[in-house]
């Protein structure tokens, strides 16, 4: 059974940083592609990075690019997504998801808040 994980979200002040995580198991991690996707209130999905695995390359919506880096750990099947200089913006549900077998997968998501 495939299962996605979120952790590490919170409240940050805007300028701080987070790092979330996503721990998989149920498939083949270090060669699957991974995405982080976030839902703010009241808006839709929005696609924020992926990464493939096997290959190492990295993708990054314009919105974020500079400011957070997509990682992943394959001895611990972990998926990161390290946010720095958070705005109000970035506030949002942040999903983790993998497309295995034309399947996707998502995890339940954790909360990010930028606030003062």
């Amino acid at each position: 059974e495939v299962q996605l994980v979120e952790s590490g979200g919170g409240l940050v002040q805007p300028g701080g940083s987070l790092r979330l995580s996503c721990t998989a198991s149920g498939f083949t991690f270090s060669s699957s592609a991974m995405t982080w996707v976030r839902q703010a209130p009241g808006k839709g999905l929005e696609w924020v990075s992926s990464i493939y695995n096997r290959i190492n390359n990295t993708y990054y919506a314009d919105s974020v690019k500079g400011r957070f880096t997509i990682s992943t750990d394959n001895a611990k099947n972990t998926l990161y997504l390290q946010m720095n200089s958070l705005k109000s913006e970035d506030t949002a549900v942040y999903y983790c998801n993998s497309r295995i077998n034309f399947s996707d997968y998502w995890g339940q998501g954790t909360q990010v808040t930028v606030s003062s």
